[in-house]
């Protein structure tokens, strides 16, 4: 277990076609993903679609289609955002796969033997477009509609035979659990929220829906349909075969070590998860973190309110990498983050084409020139370039521990940090003027071209194919990286010969 590493987005409701939430969400992931395969863990990264409830049954009929065919239209689209995004995902799980109603079926008998489920009947307020349950004190009126206060969502009071999962018998564990692992909910705030309304009270919860037709029917009475939240969270075991009694890929893999989230679905996550979890006697996973909001205008992307960013769009026009570091760079990894034209414009400009980009094109052409592509040998390390070759070095750990943490924005400001460094190392130390002292020659240039060799290596993750065309300079292919290989000083020696590039970046012009 100790080098497995398992990471999963939230699987994404189609009733409607991706926006830029989706896309964010799913990008910190494989950025996750990608760092700890470069860092010797052996990944499993799971995304998917949440095809049941009642929302996608009216979704469908709204289009006039069968539900499963409308799923299937709709899910393809958030399989082709995948490969759009050039995400490293190992599986794409569906909700209306056998594998996954199979699983559902499974934690549903064990819940039930276990005593953990009874019927009775239901009344409260429901939302369609949440998927959820409010109490009173969680309703507004807004519009002379009753409306979530949390979510804005219109609710209808429902009432119903309903089976009913023992949540309240949890409380006490579940805050006694939050208590002892601090690391199960981040960020803080996100916690702050979950152990709040805890300790505000739990009710059972209703887990069926005999309205509803839509989805995966209740084991022992064929009239019920499993209410969506615990069909949709299974999800995640289902990837992992928990259908079977006993495989490697489950034993390997479970508990999960990242459930990344949106921050609007952090109690089902944090609450009902975990709770179902506890009662069937299944390890919890390590960490959910509810990241925040891609807003748009600042407010929430949604398709009633019209205001939703295509990120097909977006990346047709800019490219993907830029949107990747865009995301990465910009939005505080935790909070909400606007995304606008003139912030990715000036992000690809200076960040990337004039930072980046621009340190690779000046140090392999100078290379070219004086060294015809060739390492320097005979170096003499000097301390200001052992300072910032040793930044990498002593910095290894912390780095390592900030993606343990979920701290891209640590991860991030050392890259940059780093870029800024990397350039004035270059322009400071002129080896230009340095030609009358062949071993200070040497060794600005085998240091400049080391610099970016490691910076190539810390950015792949966030924007991997531009990193890749970057690392074709020393002959690195994406199987041969490995993170441990920024503190090596040596590594150059073993290369005799450079190769050149193509720009990494265009600038962005408005003419």
């Amino acid at each position: 277990m100790k080098n497995n590493y398992y990471i999963t987005t939230p699987i994404y409701y189609p009733s409607a076609k991706p926006h830029m939430g989706h896309a964010y969400s799913s990008i910190v992931a494989d950025f996750f993903a990608r760092f700890k395969k470069i860092n010797g863990f052996k990944v499993y990264f799971l995304t998917g679609t949440d095809e049941h409830g009642q929302k996608i049954e009216k979704a469908s009929i709204d289009a006039k289609m069968d539900t499963l065919e409308f799923c299937n239209k709709i899910s393809k689209t958030f399989k082709d955002l995948s490969l759009k995004l050039n995400l490293s995902n190992n599986d794409f799980i569906r909700t209306t796969e056998e594998r996954h109603k199979l699983s559902v079926e499974k934690l549903w008998k064990i819940l039930e033997k276990k005593n953990e489920i009874y019927l009775s009947k239901y009344s409260g307020w429901y939302s369609v477009s949440d998927e959820a349950f409010y109490s009173d004190d969680e309703i507004i009126e807004k519009d002379n509609e009753k409306v979530s206060k949390i979510s804005g969502s219109k609710v209808e009071w429902v009432e119903e035979e309903s089976f009913f999962f023992k949540l309240s018998k949890w409380q006490n564990t579940l805050l006694d659990y939050y208590e002892k692992n601090p690391e199960f909910i981040r960020p803080e705030s996100r916690r702050n929220e979950v152990v709040s309304f805890v300790k505000g009270g739990l009710k059972d919860l209703s887990i069926s829906r005999k309205s509803l037709k839509w989805g995966i029917k209740v084991p022992s009475n064929n009239d019920h349909v499993i209410y969506v939240w615990l069909d949709a969270l299974t999800n995640y075991l289902s990837a992992l075969d928990f259908k079977s009694e006993d495989n490697d890929i489950y034993k390997n893999f479970w508990p999960a070590n990242l459930h990344l989230i949106g921050k609007d679905i952090i109690r089902f996550h944090a609450v009902y998860w975990p709770a179902f979890l506890l009662a069937a006697n299944i390890s919890l996973p390590k960490t959910i973190y509810g990241h925040g909001w891609i807003l748009s205008n600042d407010e929430k992307m949604s398709k009633s309110k019209g205001n939703i960013l295509d990120p097909l769009e977006i990346i047709d026009k800019y490219g993907l990498d830029p949107l990747r570091f865009y995301l990465l760079k910009e939005v505080s990894f935790g909070n909400d983050g606007n995304i606008s034209k003139e912030k990715l414009e000036n992000c690809i400009n200076s960040d990337l084409a004039n930072n980046y980009g621009n340190l690779c094109q000046r140090v392999i052409s100078f290379t070219e020139k004086n060294f015809d592509l060739n390492i320097p040998d005979e170096i003499n390390l000097m301390d200001q370039d052992k300072l910032i070759l040793g930044k990498f070095n002593k910095n290894f750990d912390i780095l390592v521990n900030s993606i343990d943490k979920q701290d891209i924005n640590f991860y991030v400001k050392f890259l940059m940090d780093t870029l800024f460094s990397s350039n004035k190392y270059f322009n400071d130390e002129a080896p230009w003027n340095k030609k009358d002292d062949k071993t200070r020659l040497n060794t600005i240039v085998y240091v400049s071209l080391e610099l970016i060799r490691r910076i190539s290596i810390i950015i792949y993750p966030i924007m991997p194919k531009s990193s890749l065309n970057a690392l074709k300079i020393f002959n690195i292919k994406e199987n041969e990286i490995d993170f441990k290989s920024i503190k090596d000083d040596n590594f150059l020696k073993n290369i005799k010969k450079i190769n050149k590039i193509g720009i990494l970046f265009n600038k962005i012009t408005n003419d």
